[in-house]
């Protein structure tokens, strides 16, 4: 069984991109809905969070981890895979990986919490394969808590989303990272304000890329099922979180409090 937190919803733009891939493997996903976001919050609280994360779904019979959560990607993926006996992926390094893989001038632009660009991971992860590179990085501490209201295609979102990324227009970047689990559903606005030239990377799109490929060379960790069934906790659940939940996977959803 493969196990996804996060800090909230947002994770659920990388449940439903493992479902479409994985569809015969079953899932359990868990959101922090009651104490998102993390990006502000000091790494050591969210490190103690994606531990607390981590034991639920264990417990739930978890074999493997995903850490659907940039920000506790950046500070608590190394601390988890000391303390626990299971595969801990996270959704920076496929990201990183693909926009070395596409970038044409070198030029990339990153979009994340605060906590993710404070730590300067996406820098480190790209730099480490291409030294060459210039990464530019911008937070956007306003984003998570706009689409955790389902303020997806509000005029004051649009004003903030511009406001985010001019400094990166200026750059002349070739490639953004979407650097959040949330951002993929503000492709489309993020898209319009960055330039039709610039190339999206959705690390969702590309954590489960490699959750699959990670399946292949390890299936002691696979758990196929004809009829694979995805069970998805909370810690809170609302109205607002439900429907946007529902406008990622396009079906009725239920939240389970735990």
């Amino acid at each position: 069984m493969i196990g996804i937190f996060d800090s909230g919803i947002g994770g659920m733009t990388v449940a439903r991109a493992i479902e479409q891939l994985l569809p015969d493997h079953p899932l359990i996903y868990y959101g922090d809905i009651a104490r998102t976001p993390y990006g502000p919050k000091s790494p050591q609280t969210i490190i103690n969070y994606s531990i607390r994360n981590t034991e639920f779904l264990l417990d739930k019979g978890a074999k493997l981890i995903v850490i659907a959560c940039n920000s506790a990607s950046s500070v608590a993926t190394k601390i988890l895979r000391e303390r626990f006996r299971v595969p801990i992926i996270e959704v920076i390094s496929p990201a990183a990986r693909r926009a070395t893989e596409i970038s044409k001038t070198g030029r990339i632009g990153v979009i994340g919490t605060k906590a993710t660009v404070k730590s300067g991971i996406y820098q480190q992860t790209i730099n480490a394969e291409r030294p060459d590179f210039k990464i530019f990085s911008q937070a956007c501490p306003l984003l998570v808590p706009l689409v955790e209201e389902n303020w997806l295609n509000k005029r004051e979102t649009k004003m903030i989303l511009r406001r985010y990324l001019h400094p990166l227009k200026n750059k002349q970047i070739d490639t953004l990272v979407l650097g959040c689990t949330h951002y993929p559903l503000l492709s489309n606005l993020i898209q319009a304000r960055i330039g039709k030239r610039v190339q999206l990377i959705d690390s969702s799109i590309q954590t489960a890329s490699f959750v699959r490929e990670y399946l292949v060379r390890h299936p002691e960790c696979s758990s196929e099922q004809a009829k694979a069934s995805h069970t998805y906790y909370a810690s809170d659940c609302t109205e607002t979180a439900l429907n946007v939940a529902e406008r990622i996977f396009h079906r009725p959803m239920e939240l389970i409090v735990a």
